[in-house]
């Protein structure tokens, strides 16, 4: 044993060294050293630091090896080894003299060690046990006194301060590391955009703290939405009915559950676990701010795999973490869904206005209130081939600046103005159409409704030109009869007195009397034409062979005017005509066509197939025909020729309308062309 002066020297040594030193082992190898050498004379001493798993392993000794055995490495059990049980519970030094009397050291370690006497004292300070230190001596025994055995105690004392100082610093650093850990994981949760990445930082977070294991959630607003850490589903996905006791109790006591082994839990079935070779289980509650999410479950394949307190409390502060987040994205989820769902609605609504305003056969727009088109349907026409995406926002009147000053202008600025509905007809500035109007003032202008309607003008033009020539019929019915006789009377006797020589130079007179009643015959003959809603004599014929028979006569009329006429004609079916009438319609058009054209010009009449009709076309190479003049086409009586009656387009329409053919009329600076169109489907097959 050291003697006083020297013993406190090499306490001030082994101060300084604890006060210098962060490396524990360094400092424990320095008390070991100086213990078992200079404070007693020993063979071996050991330092033992307590588990995790309750037991002692060997930190530092002396020496190295003993028998083969490391020191060092030794791990003692308190459960096994009724010495250290003692120790612990004691907490004070044991000295046993000689180890064949005593049965309380391990006798496998006494053996091996070949343990003569033993000195156990506990590495303790303020009640909390950082340790145990072993002396022992195999081969004379140590003979230790009370003294020497104080002095020891003393040693161990600073061993004691050694390791209480490193455990604070490695406190420190833990709790270092976890803030920052934390940290960095309150960084990237603020990054989150969805209630599954949230769930993705936090399974990684815990995978650095708890090891790579298959983690699941299960959430209660979500029981269908099962997330994993894992890409491909895990045994747990499918296992959920299993843990329905577990997870409730989770959720009830709030509290995270450990079952280390699932084979001795009565709440699992094991069989599916087993199934998945899952062995124990992790289980933490997902809460945020009192309202239970859902849990957190992570599943362990490794046998024998321990967890202590503090990674479950780490695990358990990152779940923490995690749920505020996680509840306000799914939170901000419900919004968005509601968001969504009414956005869906109003598109659905919008995409049903939108369907029905597409679906109007007539043209739409809206106006606001400086003019600029806010919306056009498809069936509007917009004026040089513009789009609908050309003119939204402009406006209206620098679009169509034609319309300026036209019914159309001051109708519109009237319902803008003074905020009423408003209807008219116009003619197209742009094309040969009719449109009827609809304005009708709307919150942030005017809204208005275009309506083609040149068939109805058409129907409307044609039903007054059949009225006039259904009371033409009537009248030429009615007195034609009665006109007749008188006029041949007349005509008889005017014959009787041109053969009076006594009237010869009357002659002259009565020749001019004869034509005139012959004309008035004539007109009343055409009177009775177009009266007549009957047609016999019908036959089926070939249109062409009466174009054909009439080709001398139409060359004939158009030479004596110093004009040519083409004749282009294509098989036609045949059809159920009447000779005379059919040559009398053709007739009359292409005379007209002539007296349209200036010398030179050519007359084309054309035959050919189009759909289920066969059509007559006659095209002169006139000037056209103005519109005033088209709304009264055919209408009796009326002509722009110097010497007509203004029956012989009449006459043209009566017969169309006998044979069950259409007069279209098309016109232009360049001329214009007739087409009779006769329908197939009405013909009788020859």
């Amino acid at each position: 044993m050291v003697k006083g002066p020297t013993r406190y020297s090499l306490l001030e040594h082994i101060t300084k060294i604890i006060n210098t030193k962060s490396n524990l082992h360094e400092v424990l190898e320095h008390v070991t050293k100086v213990i078992s050498e200079e404070i007693v004379q020993c063979s071996g001493a050991g330092i033992y630091l307590p588990q995790e798993d309750g037991t002692f392993g060997g930190f530092v000794g002396k020496p190295q090896e003993i028998n083969g055995i490391g020191i060092g490495t030794l791990v003692i059990d308190p459960e096994k080894d009724l010495l250290v049980k003692e120790l612990i519970e004691s907490r004070k030094a044991i000295y046993i003299p000689d180890t064949s009397k005593d049965n309380r050291p391990d006798p496998k370690i006494v053996e091996a060690l070949e343990i003569k006497s033993l000195l156990a004292l506990p590495i303790s300070f303020e009640k909390e046990l950082f340790g145990l230190i072993f002396l022992f001596d195999s081969g004379v025994p140590m003979g230790l006194t009370g003294m020497e055995i104080k002095s020891v105690e003393a040693y161990v004392n600073i061993a004691a301060i050694a390791i209480q100082n490193v455990n604070h610093l490695k406190q420190k650093e833990v709790l270092l590391a976890e803030k920052q850990l934390m940290l960095g994981m309150s960084r990237d949760l603020t990054k989150c955009s969805s209630m599954e990445e949230s769930l993705d930082i936090c399974f990684s977070y815990m995978e650095r703290i708890l090891g790579s294991h298959q983690m699941v959630a299960y959430l209660l607003e979500h029981p269908d939405m099962v997330l994993s850490n894992s890409c491909t589903e895990t045994g747990l996905i499918s296992i959920k009915q299993s843990l329905e006791g577990i997870i409730q109790d989770v959720i009830s006591d709030n509290k995270a559950i450990h079952i280390p082994d699932i084979l001795k839990d009565e709440r699992i079935n094991c069989e599916e676990f087993k199934h998945f070779n899952i062995k124990s289980l992790l289980v933490f509650p997902f809460v945020s701010l009192g309202e239970v999410l859902g849990v957190i479950v992570v599943a362990i394949q490794e046998e024998h795999f321990k967890y202590y307190d503090c990674l479950i409390q780490t695990a358990q502060s990152i779940v923490d973490w995690t749920a505020p987040v996680f509840s306000n994205l799914q939170y901000v989820g419900r919004l968005e869904k509601m968001v969504e769902e009414r956005t869906r609605e109003l598109a659905v609504a919008n995409e049903k206005v939108i369907s029905v305003i597409e679906g109007i056969t007539g043209g739409f727009f809206a106006l606001d209130r400086d003019w600029k088109i806010t919306y056009v349907n498809q069936h509007q026409f917009l004026p040089h081939n513009k789009k609908a995406e050309d003119v939204i926002g402009k406006n209206l009147w620098e679009i169509a600046p034609e319309t300026i000053d036209t019914v159309m202008y001051k109708e519109l600025h009237r319902a803008m103005s003074e905020r009423v509905a408003v209807q008219f007809e116009v003619f197209s500035s742009y094309e040969e159409i009719w449109y009827e109007i609809v304005a009708y003032p709307y919150e942030d202008g005017i809204c208005c409704l275009f309506k083609n309607i040149t068939e109805k003008k058409k129907f409307e033009n044609e039903f007054k030109r059949l009225s006039s020539l259904d009371l033409i019929g009537q009248m030429a019915a009615g007195i034609s009869h009665e006109i007749r006789n008188p006029m041949a009377t007349v005509r008889g006797f005017l014959q009787l007195l041109k053969m009076d020589n006594d009237f010869g130079k009357q002659e002259h007179y009565f020749e001019i009397m004869i034509e005139e009643l012959d004309r008035a015959n004539s007109i009343i003959t055409e009177f009775l034409s177009i009266g007549n809603t009957k047609t016999s004599d019908m036959k089926m014929l070939d249109l062409n062979t009466i174009i054909f028979d009439m080709c001398p006569l139409m060359e004939v009329d158009a030479v004596t005017q110093n004009k040519m006429i083409e004749v282009e004609t294509e098989d036609v079916p045949y059809l159920l005509l009447n000779h005379n009438e059919i040559r009398q319609l053709i007739m009359n058009i292409y005379r007209n066509g002539l007296e349209a054209m200036e010398e030179g010009k050519t007359l084309l009449i054309r035959t050919y197939k189009e759909n289920d009709s066969v059509v007559l076309a006659v095209r002169d190479q006139g000037i056209g025909i103005s519109q005033e003049v088209m709304e009264k086409l055919g209408t009796p009586f009326f002509t722009t020729k110097d010497n007509g009656t203004g029956l012989g387009l009449g006459v043209c329409y009566a017969i169309a309308a006998r044979h069950n053919a259409k007069i279209e009329i098309e016109t232009g600076n360049e001329g214009t062309t007739f087409f009779i169109k006769f329908n197939i489907g009405h013909r009788t097959k020859g």
